[in-house]
């Protein structure tokens, strides 16, 4: 009678189970997906300092997003999670389809390096290697075969108008072209989504407003893309905006 008590209340258990995974699932169309997502660090002494705080969010194939938030409001630990560079402490995160809390180290590897192409505010480059060498890294990574990439690189640099720069190294390009090299590393592997952290940030204003040009020139390619600002005229160019303070959602408006 024991036994069979347990084996009822485990069938009824793992039945719960499914149908909460499927109610989590993300439907159809939606590429990033936050459940309940946390992020705690523990400071020692008992003590705990919440940098997320239960996020929950959509984000749908082909949007143009901006997370947004002043210093310390968890965007940045927000866009770690999102872009597969840390695990939350507790929830649920989906990322085109695939529940990221399973996957194995080497498909997180996968995934940063195909599924999401990084543009970071310090761009990143390789200080000794051209421009269409620092755009085939991805590629190198991923084991493509030499002619594939170098056409793939060269195409991807044609995308951010710098085909005429293509072997130029980043001490020979102005600090806007340094970062289209940046987005076309970032293009190069037709990743899921582009994920931008503060790519305005060690550009003058005019410098900035002609890359960001370009991310909605993207984004009406059909490609997705997240960015991460504190500057409200940055985040303006977004389609829609997320805002996040002390850890938690404050409010999510789209912007006309």
């Amino acid at each position: 009678m024991s036994e069979e008590r347990d084996r009822r209340t485990a069938m009824a258990t793992q039945v719960a189970s499914s149908s909460m995974q499927e109610t989590l699932t993300p439907s159809d169309g939606v590429i990033i997906k936050t459940d309940n997502l946390w992020k705690t660090y523990d400071m020692g002494e008992a003590i705990q300092v919440h940098a997320l705080s239960g996020v929950s969010f959509e984000i749908e194939r082909g949007e143009y997003v901006a997370i947004m938030g002043p210093s310390g409001s968890g965007k940045s630990t927000l866009m770690n999670l999102i872009g597969c560079l840390d695990t939350a402490t507790r929830g649920t995160y989906w990322l085109n389809a695939r529940l990221v809390s399973e996957l194995s180290d080497d498909e997180l590897a996968y995934i940063r390096n195909k599924e999401i192409g990084f543009v970071f505010q310090t761009f990143n480059l390789l200080s000794r290697a051209s421009a269409l060498h620092n755009v085939e890294l991805p590629l190198i990574y991923s084991g493509m075969p030499a002619k594939e990439r170098l056409e793939r690189a060269e195409e991807a640099l044609r995308k951010v108008d710098l085909a005429d720069r293509m072997h130029h190294k980043p001490n020979e390009l102005s600090g806007g072209q340094r970062q289209r090299v940046a987005i076309a590393r970032a293009l190069v592997n037709n990743p899921s989504i582009i994920l931008a952290d503060e790519p305005t940030g060690n550009l003058d204003s005019g410098t900035g407003e002609e890359i960001m040009a370009l991310f909605e020139r993207l984004h009406q390619a059909g490609n997705t893309i997240v960015l991460v600002t504190h500057e409200h005229d940055i985040a303006a160019h977004a389609h829609r905006i997320i805002h996040v303070r002390d850890g938690r959602i404050e409010r999510d408006e789209r912007v006309e």
